[in-house]
């Protein structure tokens, strides 16, 4: 008899969906000239809704000149790369966005890979061959794209508690000296919404001897006097050996990248599997990203307009008494604590009230920890801050 795989695939989402943690991706068409409006093609047809969870932090995606960079690199350099970096894929659209990341950070050099997760999996995974017998340090909330790269480096890895950095020293005097050690940490933990102690892990880098590896996903573009992320605004940019970062979310673009010294960089762009044998970024999405980036970085207004709002959502949902988990960036999580909730009142708020939050599940988060991540832009009025707080009272006291 031979195995029955489509059995086994269907048990597999029967799992799922009987934990309440199967994912259903919404269809939704953004508005860009109306972000964060949408438009939902529900089951019942169209509906207009209100967007309370994209990474599209800035709404920098909608952007005109943006818009206008893309559209007018495709019609000169047309929509493909045509290859990979080494096979004609190096543009002069993804070398010029390379130039302007390492100004972001005040770094020599940067490195464009297909999205933050390949950044992360593929660079430590590479750092893992380039520093044989080296022991890892990573938080123990690190993203999962970390998770698999330390996986992929080989060697050991120890975890420290959450932004604990008692723990973390103690873990670093085990590491026996000239041994190389890299640490691998965050600086806004996006589940959570809370900020690493950069300044005290880079002290203590510094005291070991130390690699720092900083992850800067959920920050570029929103903190720092030109958007270079909470290592610019901690004034530690100088003292981290390598940024990791996205063009996804607060740049509203695609693909990921890495930002440090140049050997550094060039070792990495050598050795990495998952660099080298994958197509290059089209030039067009180089180019709007590079525009993006710039007009980011002189965008203070905009980064004040949005964490303007953020602490308006959060003092109108607090007044309320709802449980909204203490967070010092950007992003307002609010504590469910069951999936089969936390889906129920994901429904109820977009279907009757247009308001779309996903929920947030296992293994995202671990279990008890279901939420509703709630993350303002600067497109957020007063009016959607009050109607999202009448729906969130509504839905809570409506689902059990």
């Amino acid at each position: 008899m031979h195995f029955d795989y489509t059995a086994r695939f269907t048990q597999a989402l029967a799992d799922l969906h009987s934990d309440g943690r199967y994912r259903e991706f919404r269809e939704i068409v953004r508005k860009a000239e109306a972000f964060p409006a949408a438009v939902w093609n529900s089951p019942d047809g169209p509906r207009d809704i209100t967007v309370w969870c994209s990474n599209d932090y800035l709404g920098m995606s909608r952007h005109p000149a943006v818009i206008a960079t893309l559209a007018e690199t495709a019609q000169h350099c047309g929509v493909g790369a045509g290859g990979t970096r080494n096979l004609s894929g190096t543009s002069g659209p993804m070398v010029a966005l390379e130039r302007e990341l390492a100004k972001l950070h005040n770094t020599d050099a940067a490195l464009v890979f297909s999205s933050g997760y390949v950044a992360n999996q593929t660079t430590l995974a590479t750092l893992g061959i380039l520093l044989p017998d080296c022991v890892f340090l990573s938080d123990a909330n690190n993203h999962n794209s970390i998770i698999e790269g330390l996986k992929r480096a080989g060697g050991e890895k120890r975890i420290f508690r959450h932004n604990d950095v008692a723990h973390l020293r103690a873990l670093l005097q085990e590491v026996p000296a000239g041994r190389p050690c890299v640490i691998v940490f965050e600086s806004v933990y996006s589940m959570d919404g809370d900020i690493a102690p950069l300044a005290e892990i880079c002290d203590l880098a510094e005291e070991f001897g130390a690699f720092t590896y900083l992850d800067e996903v959920h920050a570029v573009g929103l903190y720092g006097a030109r958007g270079g992320g909470v290592a610019e605004r901690d004034g530690v940019e100088q003292r981290i050996d390598l940024i990791q970062g996205t063009l996804g979310k607060a740049f509203g673009t695609v693909g990921g990248y890495i930002a440090g010294k140049a050997n550094l960089i060039d070792a990495v762009r050598s050795y990495a599997p998952g660099f080298v044998f994958t197509t290059a970024l089209p030039p067009p999405l180089c180019a709007a990203a590079a525009e993006s980036v710039r007009i980011a970085s002189e965008a203070t207004a905009l980064r004040c307009t949005l964490h303007e709002n953020v602490a308006r959502t959060r003092a109108a949902l607090l007044a309320k008494n709802l449980p909204v988990m203490p967070a010092a960036s950007h992003i307002v999580p609010v504590h469910v604590g069951d999936a089969f909730r936390c889906r129920a009142l994901s429904d109820r708020l977009i279907t009757q009230h247009g308001i779309y939050i996903q929920p947030v599940n296992y293994p995202t988060v671990a279990r008890g920890q279901e939420r509703l991540r709630i993350t303002p832009s600067p497109g957020h009025t007063e009016a959607h801050i009050a109607a999202l707080t009448d729906a969130l009272c509504e839905v809570w006291s409506s689902v059990t």
